[in-house]
This record gives C-alpha cells, sequence and structure tokens, in this order.
C-alpha cells in the first residue's frame, strides 16, 4: 500500500460521519460567518453600523404604523383610484377615478399603482392603502443613510436618516396616500445613484439616475424636474472621467428619463380618447396640456384653468414663505442651518480635485434645496403645506454633511459653524414651538436653553474632559431635533383626511392646518370606513362642498345605491371628485366624478351624461354641485344639475338629495 493511499484511508477513517439527509459541518461555518457579516456589514463599518441603521428603520417603521388606519381613507380622492386600479387593469393603467373608467385623477398614476396592487393583495381597507406609503418612507431614509454615509460615514448616514424620519412633513406623507411619498423616494434614489455615478465615472448609475426621475415624472409630473440642475451639475463637474464623456452620459441619462416616463404618456397620447378615461384636470383631454398647463407652469404663474384659487390665495409668496406660520413648522426647522452648514461645508472642500465625491454630495443636496426651495418659495400658482415634504431628503443630508464635517475639523473655524448651527437651530426652534402656545410649552424652553449651552461648550471643546465630548454632542443633536421629534408624534396621534392637511399643532393659519377642513383638527371619524360623515345622517358635503375632503354616506344611502349595482355601469355621479370618492369607497361601486377634482373639467359633457342616462348607465345623480364648475350658468356641471333639476325626480335619502335618472318628470 503506498503512502498516498493510507494518507487517504487515515482522512476517510477520522472524517465526522454524517447522516444522509444533513449537511457536511464544514457548510455551516460559512453560513453563519454570511450572516454575521450582513449583520455586520462592510468590513470597513464600525461593529455598531448596521445593528444601527436596523434599529432606525425599525423604530422608523414603528413610528409611522403607530395607529395608521386612524386617519381611515386619508385622500378618499387617491384611496377611491386605488380602489378602482384594485378591480380594473384599466383603471389601474389609467388611474382612474373609478372601475367604470369614466375620468382620471389629475395625477399620472404611478403612486396609484402600489396602492391598488396592495388592494388586489390584501383587499380593500385603510391599512392596505397606507401601508406602501410607510414602506416608502422607511425605504427612503434607508437610501438616505446609504448615500450620505458613502462619503462621511455611518454616523453622518444615521444623523441623516433620523432627520429626515423626524421631519414633521415626512412624517404626515408618509403615513398619507398623496403621490408625495413615492416622489421623495425616488428623487432620493436619483440622488443615490448619481453619486455612485459620480465616483465611479460609469454611464450605468447615471442611467438608473434618469430611470427613477422618469418613473418620478409619472408619480408627480414636472415636480421631479426641481432636483435635476443639482444631480446634472454635480455629474458634470466631479464625475471621475473626461468632460467629453461626462457630456455623453448626461445626454444618455436625459434619454433613459424620457424613455421611462415617455412610454406611458405616448400610449394615453396616442390611444383613442374614446378608448380610454378622460384625462382629470385637463380641458383638452389632453394628458400634455394637463403636465404643462394646470400641474405645470400653471403653478409657477398661478395661470391654472380649471383651478378654484391662485395668486395670494395659495399665500404669500417670497423669500419668508417656508419659514411662515402655515409652512414654517413643516419642514423648516434646520433650514436655516443647513443653509449655514452648506455655505461653510463647500468653503472647506473648496479646494479639493475636481473629482472629490465629498464636495460632489454637497452640490447634489445643496443644489436640490435650494432650487427647490426658491421655486416653493416663489410659486403663484396652486401651494400647499405638504409639498415641502420634497425638501425634507435635501435638509437632512445637508445638516449631516455639514455637522461631520465640521465636527472632524475641530478647529476654530469648525467649531464656530457647529456652534452657530446648533444656536440658530434651536433659537429657531423656540419660534416655531411659540407660535402653537399650548402645545407642551414647556418644551420650547427646553430646548432654547439646552441648545445654547450645547452650542457655547462647542466653542470651547478642546478644554473639555474627553468624557464630555460625547455628551455635548449629544445635547446638541437632542436640542435640534427635540421640537420636529415632538410635531412628529403629535402627527401620528392625529387624524388626517382630506385634500388639504399639515402635520403638528394648529398655529391658528391656512387652509389646511389642524381644525381647519380636511385638517387634522377634522372629526375624528372623518374618512374611516363605516364612520358617518361630519356633515350629519347622510350628509354629503364635504368642506368646500367636498372640495376638500369627502364624508361616509349613511346606511340608508349605501343601501339604497346598492341596490340593483349590476343594472349600472354608474350607481351614481357626483359633481367634484370627492363627492363622488365617498359615495364609491361606502358602496364598492362605480361611481362618475363629474368635472373631475375640481368639478371644472368639461367631462362628461351635457350630450355625453344625456346618452348614458338614456341607454341606462347611471341610477342617481347628487344634487348638490358643491365646488363644481365655474360662477358662470354655462358651466359643464351647471348645466347637468340644471338639466337633471327639470328632467328628474328627487329623492331624499336620510338626508341627502339625489335625482333618480331612471324616473323622468311627467313633464319631460
Amino acid at each position: 500500500m503506498t503512502t498516498s493511499t493510507l494518507r487517504r484511508s487515515a482522512r476517510r477513517l477520522t472524517a465526522p460521519r454524517t447522516a444522509p439527509h444533513e449537511k457536511p459541518t464544514a457548510a455551516r461555518p460559512d453560513t453563519e460567518r454570511r450572516a454575521a457579516r450582513l449583520w455586520r456589514g462592510p468590513a470597513e463599518d464600525p461593529s455598531w453600523a448596521r445593528p444601527s441603521l436596523v434599529i432606525l428603520l425599525c423604530a422608523t417603521a414603528a413610528f409611522y404604523l403607530y395607529d395608521l388606519t386612524s386617519s381611515g381613507w386619508a385622500n378618499a380622492f387617491y384611496s377611491a383610484a386605488a380602489q378602482a386600479g384594485g378591480e380594473s387593469w384599466k383603471a389601474f393603467f389609467y388611474g382612474s377615478s373609478d372601475a367604470a373608467n369614466a375620468i382620471t385623477v389629475d395625477k399620472p398614476p404611478a403612486s396609484l399603482w402600489a396602492m391598488a396592487l396592495s388592494v388586489r393583495v390584501l383587499g380593500l381597507s385603510s391599512f392596505a392603502i397606507l401601508l406602501p406609503e410607510v414602506l416608502m418612507g422607511v425605504a427612503s431614509v434607508g437610501v438616505l443613510y446609504a448615500t450620505v454615509k458613502r462619503h462621511f460615514g455611518a454616523a453622518a448616514g444615521l444623523i441623516a436618516g433620523a432627520t429626515l424620519a423626524l421631519t414633521p412633513v415626512a412624517t404626515l406623507m408618509f403615513r398619507f396616500n398623496n403621490p408625495d411619498a413615492l416622489l421623495v423616494l425616488l428623487m432620493t434614489l436619483g440622488a443615490w445613484a448619481t453619486v455612485k455615478a459620480v465616483d465611479e465615472g460609469r454611464a450605468r448609475w447615471l442611467l438608473a439616475a434618469g430611470a427613477f426621475l422618469g418613473l418620478g415624472f409619472l408619480t408627480k409630473t414636472l415636480q421631479v424636474f426641481l432636483v435635476v440642475p443639482a444631480l446634472a451639475a454635480a455629474y458634470l463637474l466631479a464625475a471621475d472621467t473626461t468632460l467629453g464623456r461626462r457630456i455623453t452620459h448626461l445626454v444618455a441619462a436625459g434619454a433613459a428619463l424620457v424613455l421611462s416616463a415617455g412610454w406611458w404618456v405616448a400610449i394615453v397620447e396616442l390611444v383613442p380618447a374614446s378608448a380610454r378615461p378622460y384625462i382629470g384636470g385637463s380641458q383638452t383631454n389632453s394628458f400634455l396640456e394637463l403636465t404643462f398647463g394646470y400641474n405645470g407652469l400653471g403653478r409657477l404663474t398661478g395661470d391654472e384653468t380649471g383651478s378654484v384659487g391662485g395668486g395670494n390665495g395659495w399665500g404669500q409668496t417670497g423669500l419668508t414663505r417656508l419659514f411662515d406660520a402655515e409652512i414654517g413648522g413643516q419642514i423648516s426647522w434646520l433650514m436655516p442651518s443647513a443653509l449655514l452648514l452648506l455655505v461653510t461645508g463647500l468653503v472647506m472642500r473648496g479646494r479639493r480635485p475636481r473629482t472629490d465625491g465629498r464636495r460632489a454630495q454637497l452640490i447634489v443636496w445643496g443644489g436640490w434645496l435650494v432650487v427647490t426651495a426658491l421655486t416653493f418659495s416663489f410659486m403663484a400658482g396652486i401651494f400647499h403645506a405638504y409639498y415641502t415634504v420634497a425638501l425634507a431628503p435635501a435638509v437632512a443630508a445637508v445638516v449631516a454633511i455639514g455637522a461631520t464635517l465640521a465636527w472632524e475639523r475641530r478647529d476654530r473655524f469648525g467649531m464656530t459653524t457647529l456652534s452657530a448651527a446648533t444656536a440658530i437651530a434651536s433659537a429657531w426652534s423656540f419660534v416655531l414651538l411659540a407660535r402653537s402656545a399650548d402645545f407642551l410649552p414647556w418644551l420650547r424652553w427646553v430646548v432654547v436653553v439646552l441648545g445654547l449651552a450645547a452650542a457655547l461648550l462647542l466653542l470651547v471643546l478642546d478644554r473639555i474632559h474627553a468624557s464630555a465630548v460625547r455628551v455635548v454632542a449629544g445635547a446638541a443633536v437632542v436640542a435640534v431635533l427635540a421640537g420636529p421629534a415632538a410635531y412628529s408624534a403629535q402627527t401620528v396621534t392625529t387624524a388626517h383626511t382630506g385634500s388639504i392637511v399639515t402635520a403638528g399643532p394648529s398655529t391658528g393659519s391656512g387652509m389646511g392646518g389642524a381644525g381647519g377642513p380636511g385638517g387634522a383638527g377634522g372629526p375624528a371619524g372623518a374618512g374611516r370606513p363605516g364612520a358617518a360623515g361630519a356633515g350629519g345622517p347622510g350628509g354629503m358635503a364635504g368642506g368646500m362642498g367636498g372640495l376638500l375632503g369627502a364624508n361616509t354616506p349613511s346606511t340608508e344611502v349605501v343601501s339604497a345605491l346598492s341596490a340593483d349595482a349590476d343594472r349600472y355601469t354608474w350607481v351614481a355621479a357626483a359633481v367634484g371628485s370627492q363627492n363622488a370618492a365617498g359615495l364609491q369607497l361606502a358602496t364598492g361601486q362605480p361611481v362618475m366624478a363629474l368635472g373631475g377634482f375640481n368639478g371644472t373639467d368639461p367631462s362628461p359633457t351635457l350630450a355625453q351624461l344625456q346618452a348614458y342616462v338614456a341607454s341606462g348607465q347611471i341610477h342617481y345623480l347628487l344634487a348638490s354641485g358643491g365646488m363644481g364648475g365655474s360662477s358662470t350658468e354655462t358651466s359643464t356641471t351647471s348645466q347637468i344639475l340644471a338639466w337633471a333639476a327639470a328632467s328628474y325626480q328627487t329623492v331624499s335619502i336620510d338626508g341627502t338629495t339625489f335625482y333618480d335618472l331612471t324616473q323622468p318628470l311627467a313633464a319631460s
């Protein structure tokens, strides 16, 4: 027997025996090592980084999920469209308000796709509609963490993620079913991909950024373009490749944006109008007109055909707009400090090489912050406080990045900057908290005293014992985040329903503040599935005639509309999408929204509605017009209501008046 044979025999004798159904034990350590690496994260990260991220994400999810269904249908306008998309794939594709596809919502449908898929999986409920928004919020925090961490470390990423999670308007919109939650996630993903593209100088990540922004266009049209200048500037300046390739890559990314958004737009524009729903919010049944008119340039100029307000009706424009009593508590807590840290951060990185990734990130987030803030400050058209959620990732990132740069230097310039940022943030928090005098009146004093004390200690940090340095830093973080955290906590414990909502306690201003129509101070039952509306038994007129919110009809109204529902394409019609949504969500049957959201869209025309009625497709018409139509008697919805009043019998169902379109008057 040879020596090699003896060695093989010895190995076989000493090898551990395994049962036929067991894997060799050698594989188990590999699995354990992979699990350990997954928990620990990259080798260069400190051991606390990955566990801290997991804790942040879990805490954010738990915070946003708390009492989630207290808001009921939240914005019934979008909930009804999610219900329709959960029943009809055609309604799903176009973003129709009802499953019979009369008219679409006044936005592209990407955010509705997520909600409608959730409804298909989980069934129609408040939880199914709002859960995707929570998941988008948690994902946004995670993506922001990963982006900031790339050049500034795990601590900076955690500060950025926590700041975003605790921004009041972000807390509101990541628990609400407006399109803004998905828009924020997609813009943040666009920034993440751009930062990777800058580092690698490769086109694929920039193409990914373009694709994310294209999907953002299919979420809220032109608003996503507010971040494009910053992302393009960062890549053009700092990408690690030649100028020619940088320009070529940007052109390719623009093409990716157009393709990722344009496929849907092309289909909608090419399909004959008779084969698809009317494009809600437009006056000519054109998505392009909606994009560049009502939802586009009209938002900047105030010239919005079909709108019910504009100009000063949406608040005073100017540099102080984002800091006033209506908007300030939503987003501005750290904005003054963010602007200071942005400028000082650019000064600190001013002489670095062109491809400096840290300066590139400052350009990405700082450009996003400045362009978006200026646009919101001066736009003369429709503007709501919750739009400012689009600023939240940029503010959080700039604060975390600027503070990290200043902390790393630990010289007089860095500590003075950090001290000033802390003092400014705590002082501004005092002002914002004082605007809600009855809301935790002691908190503003704690914030300003703690913040100013931390700011002073930061100036003499080199004279403080090493064991106290982290205490001072922690006190500064607590001081600047305590105010927005308190506002966010108030937000998650308050129901929010309707079209115009705001975060935090009431400051006594604004259309949609707490206590206003559709705001946080509305009836606790408003919008909850199965709850009676605020308008009394059977009452169907929401705030401002149904424009700001939908109420839930009474059992008697639901029973009447549901009777013989299979005989009709639409069990009812109502002026304005919110009025229609309340009936549709309660009955589970398609309800036609005359005139779209505002009741001002010319759809259907009187002749079209008469044809629907003649063919027996509509049972009832809600008699109250709400905000529908213009002030003249020649508007489409006014003509329809006048014709119905002259032609059909009225019926009162538990206090709500309808025209029964199956019972003509004898004279007609």
